[in-house]
């Protein structure tokens, strides 16, 4: 956000761009502040990119600072990846909120405080000796504004009848109506959503909305302000548009893809952060065929999806890292089957529970080889949001295609956060085709279940047709007839042969695509939530003459097959990774480059400040980088 150049109060500053966040105890309501404050920002057309930040602990204890729960939101007059580094607002509701959150917030930058949650018994459960709004130089570094929101909401809805403790739940709509009205948003669409939501219960429904109106005044009549700020809606590619998380593009990608092969989608999985909103999302679409079952635990759920599969269903399981251990001996039991499953890791921090409201990318090497004995499974991970959509299809249309279980690696970053999705023109969806086979009567010839085709996929043969009937299980199976069998070279091909079908998925895939040259000094290679950091961060290097590109990878097993190529044709090659070097490692051993890891395990995304200056300090090992900095931090600002 650009400085504001005038003091008047009654004054707009037009900005390219806002990040704001939002922060309080986890039941203060930031995060439906921040999923209000994104949509009436989307509806604006602005570009929007979003990251949520939620606790550990389902109830975590009041006022602590590991009770803190925040949410993050940059909207911007231009494309943008990031939900954005520094902060340009801060708004906190107790000093726990403040403490935790405010080394994020840029000199200058706007600090708007819930002063009447700052209180002695506050100060004890966030561990603080003093009252830290009494710090001078909180006040010099910061623009402070300390309102005080718990009594302004009492006083508005007190004609309401509402007891004291059902008023203070307000507060959080009096904090929307302020934030909405520094940053210029329409009131609109949340009046909405309260009588959309709050509807059957009117007296709810009128006190947050006579909140909000509240906390709009107060920002229209104070000077303690001076100035508000407007950001003009982004210049997008033509089309609509819908506001889209992680969790729901994957639920929607995975009904289309199920609409566009002529399937049923049957679901199973057992609740997890940060996995669990998908089955949250697809419980509302029966009506599209779509079956989800709660399972007993894990196992029991990737078990029903092969069930559910064996019988000509479109099967989908879903977890996180520790799940996914669960699952690991049935993954292998698919795939021994041939059976096609869409396994979903929604990656969190770990090990073991570890931190599981926290990003991260450390479940890689798991689903690469986390399985006894030569198990190897396609993975292919989202590079955002809105790309879980189409790479929910993806997995599907490679697991038919291969006829074996799909991993798609997602994150917590991508699943809850959300950015703008272009609706896509169903008339432009091309099929997922998928044969099966005809009985003895029809084809005349005796049914092979392990008979292949040209992508050495067996046929999928759905139970109840007549001359169908075959051998399933956990068994080495003989070539061809799929009878048990134990001769060991019938081992050593069958082995080979369903290696050689992932390998073979290769030419299924798209080649990969570089931003920036095709060749030069310095290549950045991610994968999955790291994609906005990374984009932004190479082309803000490009800007200011690094000679540095770009390559995302969405395919990780097999890469695509001219990977191999680009890695060749620069002279470093950078991997930044949400883990310790897992990609980093397997580029190493298949293509012997010798890839720099940029890592990173503290439960937070990538900053793009930290990979413009990992680029840097790369570029500067051999020259005199003072006009480069000197660019660069043209560049930022």
């Amino acid at each position: 956000m650009d400085t504001p150049s005038s003091s008047n109060a009654t004054s707009v500053q037009y900005v390219s761009g806002i990040t704001v966040r939002m922060a309080g105890d986890s039941g203060d309501g930031m995060q439906l502040l921040g999923t209000q404050l994104t949509n009436t920002s989307a509806l604006a057309g602005n570009d929007v990119a979003t990251f949520p930040d939620f606790p550990a602990e389902i109830r975590a204890p009041r006022g602590t600072r590991a009770g803190v729960s925040g949410f993050q939101l940059q909207f911007a007059a231009e494309e943008i990846f990031t939900p954005g580094d520094s902060l340009d607002c801060l708004v906190v509701m107790n000093p726990a909120a403040l403490v935790t959150n405010l080394a994020d917030l840029r000199k200058g930058g706007i600090l708007v405080v819930n002063e009447d949650g700052f209180n002695a018994k506050e100060f004890k459960l966030a561990k603080l000796d003093k009252d830290p709004l009494e710090d001078e130089v909180l006040e010099s570094t910061y623009r402070l504004v300390k309102v005080p929101m718990t009594q302004l909401t009492r006083q508005a809805v007190a004609d309401l009848g509402l007891s004291v403790k059902h008023a203070d739940r307000c507060k959080n709509f009096f904090a929307m109506g302020l934030v909405y009205w520094l940053f210029g948003r329409s009131l609109e669409p949340t009046q909405r959503f309260i009588q959309t939501k709050f509807g059957m219960k009117p007296e709810v429904a009128q006190a947050n909305e006579t909140a909000l109106l509240a906390g709009w005044a107060y920002g229209e009549t104070t000077e303690a302000f001076g100035i508000s700020y407007r950001v003009e809606a982004a210049q997008l590619e033509p089309g609509t548009y819908k506001n889209l998380m992680g969790n729901q593009a994957l639920a929607w990608g995975l009904m289309t893809a199920a609409q566009r092969s002529g399937k049923e989608l049957f679901y199973s999985t057992y609740p997890i952060t940060p996995a669990s909103d998908i089955l949250h999302e697809l419980t509302r679409y029966k009506n599209y065929g779509v079956r989800t079952f709660q399972a007993e635990d894990e196992i029991a759920a990737v078990c029903a999806t092969i069930g559910a599969s064996f019988g000509g269903s479109m099967a989908v399981t879903a977890s996180s890292g520790p799940g996914i251990a669960l699952k690991a001996e049935a993954m292998g039991l698919g795939m021994i089957m041939e059976l096609p499953i869409v396994v979903i890791n929604v990656q969190r921090g770990g090990p073991s529970t570890g931190l599981p409201t926290k990003t991260e990318q450390s479940d890689l090497l798991q689903v690469m080889f986390g399985r006894n004995g030569e198990s190897p499974l396609p993975i292919v991970a989202p590079a955002g949001p809105a790309d879980c959509f189409e790479m929910a299809q993806e997995a599907w249309r490679l697991a038919v295609r291969a006829m074996c279980p799909v991993v798609l690696l997602s994150d917590g970053y991508i699943a809850n956060g959300s950015e703008p999705w272009k609706i896509p023109n169903v008339a432009e969806m091309e099929p997922i085709e998928i044969q099966h086979p005809e009985g003895a009567a029809q084809t005349g010839e005796k049914f092979m279940p392990y008979s292949r085709d040209e992508n050495l996929a067996r046929p999928w043969a759905v139970p109840g047709t007549a001359g169908l009937m075959h051998r399933l299980g956990g068994l080495e199976k003989e070539d061809v007839t799929g009878n048990v069998s134990y001769d060991p070279a019938n081992h050593q091909h069958m082995t080979d042969t369903r290696a050689r079908k992932i390998e073979l998925l290769a030419e299924q895939i798209p080649l990969q695509t570089v931003f920036g040259d095709k060749s030069g000094e310095i290549l950045v290679v991610s994968w999955g939530g790291t994609y906005g950091a990374c984009h932004t961060a190479v082309s803000r290097c490009r800007k200011a003459g690094l000679s540095v590109s770009h390559v995302h990878l969405r395919y990780l097993n097999p890469f695509s097959r001219n990977l191999g190529q680009l890695l060749r044709s620069f002279k470093t090659v950078l991997v930044p990774e949400l883990n310790t070097g897992q990609l980093r490692m397997l580029l190493r051993n298949q293509f012997l480059v010798d890839c720099r890891g940029i890592n990173k395990v503290q439960g937070k995304p990538f900053t793009v400040r930290e990979l413009v200056e990992a680029i840097r300090d790369q570029a500067c090992v051999d020259r005199d980088c003072t006009v480069v900095d000197q660019k660069l931090q043209l560049c930022a600002s």
